[in-house]
């Protein structure tokens, strides 16, 4: 009878918290900061788009790349050295001249960004359980909260947009010191006791028999992994799901207040609820899940994003709408982090690794374009397509699931 897995070391863990609270200050920061970014720089307002555009480009690379070469490098070092870019990255903010070199250190933070997001999930998709890898996820809202917050006191002070990012360049400087110091934690893995779940995909050792050795020779090549279709089920997946947590964000002010009638503070105010439930459906369902088990949480709260969704569909009185969009942003909650959770069950654990990094490049990629998309149908069509457009979405993203768990079993 095996024994249940050690919790994670308290410093890693703590870390990887700080991590995913780094990972969301900069988006923050900016947002707020940009009126006083372009007054400073000469630039106008539309430039932020290009911004914009290079920090996900990079992003996107870096965070396919890093599932390929976490491996070789090691977690420790790939986040040490990534959150050390990001720290130059927001240096390089803090004292920038002019626009192009500000797009420049877009592209250094977008590279370190994409590689610490990345590494951690597939560090943690092994070493945390559903409750840890919730709670990470929400820390991540937590530094989208904190990012505002840190730029609307420097402007407040009278100081200069600049103090902000190097608030946070200090912050993320310190923080890849701690990786650096705890690279041997990171390399060890599990603490002593944790037992690992058998790989689902590969075959299981006898000992003594004939696939004993077999271990040293499933490292399996990259063309491997390309090659299942589990593999690039799971990224779509992703993709459409980040698809319908922005989109929704995104466009629901539009929706409450040319669709509904709701006044604009009113809307502003739901808007906000729909992303707070986001973050307390992590915290809550991380612990629902340690209890009934990822894959119930999991298939519950797809079918909870489509029931929501449905409501934001239904031509009904505001409140129904509103409602609708808590029910999605609390269901989708654990469902990026119980994905990547349960991404070796689908590839096997020899592909996890390099899958998630997939998976990462793929919900920046849908974050990026999906959105974008659904806001030119809403201005050809009307503010009110939000809602089917949402339905469908979240039934392909059911369809996209199920495919991929039966493409993840083996041939009897």
């Amino acid at each position: 009878m095996s024994r249940a897995p050690a919790p994670p070391r308290p410093a890693l863990l703590l870390l990887a918290y700080l991590a995913f609270v780094s990972l969301g200050l900069p988006d923050g920061l900016l947002g707020v900061g940009w009126p006083s970014i372009r007054r400073d720089l000469g630039v106008p307002t539309e430039a932020v788009g290009v911004v914009l555009t290079a920090g996900t480009v990079a992003y996107l690379t870096s965070s396919v790349l890093a599932g390929f070469t976490l491996a070789r490098l090691g977690v420790g070092w790939l986040l040490a050295g990534s959150t050390l870019l990001a720290g130059v990255a927001l240096t390089g903010y803090a004292s920038t001249p002019a626009l192009a070199v500000m797009v420049g250190f877009a592209l250094v933070l977008g590279l370190g960004s994409g590689a610490i997001d990345a590494g951690l999930n597939a560090y943690a998709a092994g070493a945390f359980g559903p409750r840890h890898m919730n709670w990470m996820h929400a820390f991540f809202g937590l530094g989208v909260a904190i990012g505002p917050l840190i730029m609307t006191a420097v402007l407040g002070a009278g100081l200069s947009w600049r103090w902000g990012y190097a608030v946070v360049a200090a912050a993320q400087l310190a923080l890849a010191t701690a990786f650096a110091l705890t690279v041997r934690l990171w390399r060890a893995g599990p603490p002593a006791g944790a037992t690992l779940p058998p790989d689902p995909i590969a075959p299981q050792v006898v000992p003594g028999g004939p696939a004993e050795a077999a271990p040293a020779a499933r490292r399996s090549s990259i063309g491997a992994t390309l090659r299942l279709p589990a593999v690039w089920l799971s990224g779509a997946a992703f993709a459409v799901y980040v698809a319908i947590e922005v989109s929704t964000g995104l466009w629901a002010f539009l929706l409450l207040t040319e669709g509904r009638g709701l006044a604009a503070a009113v809307a502003g105010l739901c808007v906000s609820g729909y992303w707070g439930s986001l973050f307390v459906g992590r915290v809550v369902q991380g612990v629902v899940a340690e209890r009934l088990g990822s894959a119930r949480v999991l298939r519950g709260s797809l079918l909870g994003m489509a029931a929501g969704a449905v409501l934001v569909a239904l031509p009904a009185p505001g409140w129904v709408t509103v409602a609708g969009l808590l029910v999605v942003g609390f269901a989708a909650a654990p469902v990026f982090p119980l994905l990547t959770l349960t991404t070796a069950e689908r590839v096997g654990r020899d592909h996890a690794d390099r899958t998630i990094g997939l998976q990462i490049g793929a919900a920046g990629l849908g974050a990026a374009l999906v959105p974008a998309a659904v806001g030119v149908l809403l201005a050809r069509v009307s503010v009110a397509a939000l809602g089917p457009t949402l339905v469908v979405l979240a039934v392909a993203l059911i369809a996209l699931h199920a495919a991929g768990d039966r493409r993840a079993r083996p041939a009897s």
